[in-house]
């Protein structure tokens, strides 16, 4: 019971060349499947997307943000007598000589860990400014408001 072959059986260097090739196909695949299963990297890799995005979102309201401020004080400024423009541009000057004054302190003084969080410190004495003006507003109108 002998069967003959039609084709010549391949010689050893194709065999090798073919294991070889499967090998290397086979190495792909595994690194493949591993990145999807490193749930890790992939989620790092999806918060650098969303920062990325976030950062541009920013920027873009940003502009509009700027854009608008812009027109309102064009608006403001055509409807303000010129008087009350003087004082304010003499009010902004010494807010502006404060502000800088008050930047020098704070550069010399804050510790390092207060400055790195500096946009979070200036937005919280925002809001507690707004809260106590209000507050005070409400005591001189009555409990009208």
């Amino acid at each position: 019971m002998t069967q003959s072959h039609d084709k010549p059986t391949a010689d050893t260097g194709e065999l090798r060349a073919k294991v070889e090739q499967t090998r290397q196909d086979l190495g792909e695949t595994v690194e493949a499947l591993a990145a999807k299963a490193d749930v890790k990297t992939r989620a790092q890799e999806k918060a650098v997307a969303i920062k990325g995005q976030t950062a541009t979102k920013a920027a873009e309201l940003r502009g509009q943000a700027v854009a608008k401020a812009t027109d309102a004080a064009h608006v403001l400024q055509e409807k303000v007598p010129d008087q009350v423009k003087d004082k304010a541009a003499a009010a902004t000057g010494q807010v502006k000589a404060a502000a800088g004054q008050a930047t020098e302190v704070w550069h010399d003084k804050a510790p390092e860990q207060v400055r790195n969080r500096r946009t979070a410190f200036i937005a919280g004495g925002a809001v507690l400014a707004a809260t106590y003006v209000l507050v005070r507003r409400k005591k001189k109108h009555g409990s009208a408001l």
